[in-house]
């Protein structure tokens, strides 16, 4: 990935219409402890605060702050198309797509994986949350099946999440990933876990969920949101804290 200016870019192939980037916590008005580009509305920041963000990030990736869908995350596995006439609400899912140009999909993270998708064409893109239960649970799947494309055209990135020396996990975590696909095994080490838990690689499990679809082109991962306090919020690291964003849409 690149860097330009304060925000984290995808190098990968897809359509130069397609256009798609992960914002840092640099560049916005927020005081401690969401300092200062907190774009979440949801953890206790001064609202006008978060507002002001919004408009500087759709001001920065050249859109409208009322064409970004912003989502209202549980954890789950629900996917919303955004279209004209939807965008300004706020849909219960952790995912969205979209094949209208100026639309951008929004993710919302401090440790979660944002996964981005695109097509060869640029045709449609696509956004998940993957938090662990979103993402053993089907969440990408959810998403690659509703985009309506050949899996093997789509490009996958994956934005700055919790790496695996920092995401220490229970047992009934790795089983559950097991339980779909034995593989996901070499994404679990014990080295550096408390006793009878695990150290898990989300990057490597997403990876894996993208390759059984069909996905081959995933780009992205390397980061950890834990252990990078200057660039990233963490909820694991510092509790209550900001939210950046992993935005994706077609020119």
């Amino acid at each position: 990935m690149t860097i330009e200016g304060d925000a984290l870019k995808p190098d990968w192939s897809a359509p130069d219409r397609v256009r798609a980037l992960s914002t840092t916590r640099a560049g916005g008005v927020s005081g401690r402890p969401w300092d200062s580009l907190n774009l979440g509305s949801h953890v206790e920041d001064n609202p006008d605060n978060v507002e002001q963000n919004r408009l500087r990030l759709a001001e920065s990736a050249g859109l409208t702050s009322e064409r970004i869908g912003w989502l209202n995350q549980v954890h789950g596995t629900d996917v919303v198309e955004l279209t004209p006439d939807n965008v300004g609400q706020i849909a219960k899912a952790d995912a969205s797509y979209t094949r209208h140009p100026g639309i951008a999909c929004a993710i919302l993270t401090a440790d979660c994986l944002p996964v981005v998708l695109a097509d060869s064409e640029g045709t449609v893109v696509g956004a998940a949350h993957c938090g662990w239960r979103s993402l053993c649970g089907g969440v990408i799947e959810n998403l690659v099946s509703v985009m309506a494309v050949a899996p093997q055209t789509l490009q996958a990135w994956l934005g700055p999440a919790i790496g695996p020396d920092s995401f220490e996990v229970g047992p009934e975590v790795r089983d559950a990933f097991l339980e779909y696909e034995p593989k996901a095994a070499r994404a679990f080490k014990d080295k550096g876990a408390r006793a009878g838990h695990f150290m898990a690689d989300i990057y490597a499990l997403a990876t894996l969920r993208l390759n059984h679809l069909g996905v081959s082109s995933v780009t992205g991962g390397g980061l950890c949101t834990v252990k990078d306090s200057d660039r990233f919020f963490s909820y694991r690291r510092d509790g209550q804290t900001g939210r950046m964003a992993t935005l994706i849409w077609l020119n």
